[in-house]
């Protein structure tokens, strides 16, 4: 059974299992905020929850890493007001 989620209004699809941050990569999505002071892309880097570069907005929660939180169908990716406009992530790195 394939889940169904939205990045950005986007169908994101993700199996059983599969953390939010690998089904965005399946899906060929490989960033999804950008660093405050820089705009650097950001996405999964580590994929252990070590670092925090995976940080996205699930179903209006900021700030949740993406390589730890499981995929759920219905899932709203991406919702925040500042990743969706570009305006930065919540890392407070460079």
């Amino acid at each position: 059974m394939t889940l169904r989620m939205t990045f950005r209004g986007a169908a994101v699809p993700a199996e059983p299992g599969q953390s939010v941050g690998a089904a965005l990569v399946a899906a060929g999505i490989l960033d999804w905020r950008v660093t405050r002071k820089a705009g650097r892309p950001r996405g999964l880097f580590c994929g252990i929850g070590v670092c925090f570069d995976c940080l996205i907005t699930i179903d209006g929660v900021p700030d949740r890493r993406a390589c730890l939180v499981p995929a759920a169908d219905g899932m709203r990716l991406g919702d925040d007001p500042h990743e969706a406009s570009g305006g930065g992530g919540h890392d407070g790195h460079a």
